[in-house]
């Protein structure tokens, strides 16, 4: 049988609408100095001047330049208003999350942000996207970030650094779409979910390389809804989101879960947040209805202690996945080093002085003979060209070395986080993964009693295999 809280436990408990971390002490001071730590960074740059063209147009003097397939630059007046929109939207996101703790009112929610960030504003400003701009100008200090941009980037970060994931939960446009579009979603093995989960962290250096090298922005370019809220687009792109949308019926938010690299940034802000989601309003009574209720493979069970014997195996093997973490770098960095050729495809001097060396390309690729024809009508010789191209590559040995560098990072950490043992004493949600879409609240009992809809006796006559006994404290001594 499960026992009643006092009455008085039970007032002070929903006293606390959004509950704080056990074992966080000051750890809002530090988001507070991450935060204005990363601000800083940003203002230490030349983003206060004025911007110059992302893509300078080449000085050929019969090329014309195509119409820009893009939305045309929103005006300061619509800027501002964006702006205003993300930081109210995120606001009510967290109350509606953490307070309110309202599944309905996050759905209503992301289909507002759907609309407005989505359709009407046609995906751009968009806070993912950013990255690029931010990398951009980091590493070139002929770029500068405009204001909304930068805005788009910090916000989201900010409130993941005290708030977790809210961004992901109502706001994001791509995030609302997917979870609409979720009917029947499935959970995944826990090893397909950790060898996927791997692939976002890896987009996000690919799409800082090829912005920091000033080459393209792969985000924007391979946006797999933009199509959708442009109502235009390459037909491989409408495939591509629409295959998405289609596996996401099934296999919950596929983009944001196994694609998104701002979503990577915002679950390790999240990790470091004072304040998360939580199933339970009060206290977790270990019901585990909640395992079946998340389809993002968001909640982990309390980690019961290891036996005294398993205790040194599990040291030594924490001690192995930590001193392979250099062997991945090394390997990593080889890695990318050996691959800066193939990295380096999507520079446009290199493709053209390679297609200008090949001297002949396949007839149906215009985009190629077009290129080389505005080359030869530029009057510039082929040596600057292929001298040109020769720079290029260096500095993709370089990038190509740093990205390999990271995703060898990223491996070794996810090898050293598998075999980890964090101390948790009830079900609760992984900051790094959760979304805050508030699916898990109406399967809890302890929620369900607090809205009327069970009494305390229909809930102490669940199986009993439904309700396990607590288990028992880790004694301090234990690996974690």
């Amino acid at each position: 049988m499960i026992d009643r809280l006092p009455k008085q436990e039970q007032r002070e408990k929903r006293r606390l609408p959004i509950a704080p971390g056990s074992q966080k002490g000051s750890a809002w001071r530090w988001n507070v100095l991450i935060f204005l730590g990363v601000i800083t960074v940003f203002l230490s740059g030349r983003w206060m001047a004025l911007a110059v063209e992302r893509f300078p147009p080449p000085d050929f003097t019969s090329h014309k330049l195509p119409e820009t397939p893009v939305p045309p630059p929103p005006s300061p007046v619509w800027e501002m208003v964006d702006t205003i929109a993300l930081a109210v939207a995120l606001g009510t996101a967290t109350y509606l999350a953490l307070a309110k703790r309202s599944r309905n009112g996050l759905f209503v929610l992301a289909g507002i942000s759907l609309f407005w960030f989505g359709f009407h504003r046609e995906g751009c400003v968009c806070s993912i996207g950013a990255i690029q701009d931010v990398a951009q100008g980091l590493f070139d200090g002929r770029y500068a970030i405009p204001w909304s941009i930068l805005l788009f980037f910090a916000l989201p970060i900010a409130f993941a650094l005290f708030f977790g994931r809210v961004f992901c939960a109502a706001v994001c446009p791509l995030g609302a779409i997917q979870e609409i579009a979720a009917v029947r979603p499935q959970k995944l093995p826990d090893w397909l979910e950790h060898a996927l989960g791997l692939f976002p962290w890896i987009y996000l250096g690919l799409a800082v390389l090829y912005a920091a090298t000033g080459t393209s922005y792969v985000i924007c370019e391979y946006d797999p809804f933009v199509a959708f809220f442009r109502r235009s687009g390459a037909t491989s792109m409408l495939v591509f989101g629409g295959s998405l949308l289609l596996i996401g019926i099934f296999i919950g938010r596929p983009y944001c879960r196994f694609l998104c690299p701002y979503g990577a940034l915002l679950g390790l802000c999240s990790k470091l947040a004072r304040w998360h989601v939580r199933i339970p309003p009060t206290e977790c009574i270990r019901c585990r209805l909640c395992e079946d209720a998340c389809p993002y493979g968001a909640i982990v069970a309390p980690v019961p202690p290891l036996p005294r014997g398993e205790r040194q195996t599990a040291r030594r093997r924490l001690a192995v996945m930590l001193a392979a973490v250099p062997l991945w770098l090394i390997a990593g960095g080889l890695g990318g080093y050996a691959l800066h050729p193939l990295l380096a495809q999507l520079d446009p001097q290199v493709r053209l002085a390679q297609w200008v060396r090949a001297g002949q390309v396949p007839p149906d690729n215009k985009f190629a003979q077009d290129a080389i024809k505005a080359f030869h009508n530029s009057g510039v010789s082929e040596n600057v060209l292929f001298q040109k191209a020769v720079e290029r590559l260096r500095v993709f040995a370089r990038a190509g070395t740093a990205f390999g560098l990271w995703v060898g990072l990223v491996i070794g950490l996810k090898f050293v986080q598998l075999v980890t043992r964090p101390r948790r004493e009830e079900y609760l949600p992984d900051p790094r993964r959760c979304v805050a879409c508030g699916r898990c609240f109406w399967y809890c009992p302890e929620e369900q009693i607090q809205r009327g809809w069970l009494s305390w006796e229909e809930v102490a006559q669940l199986p009993r295999a439904r309700i396990p006994e607590a288990p028992s404290p880790l004694p301090s001594g234990n690996a974690r």
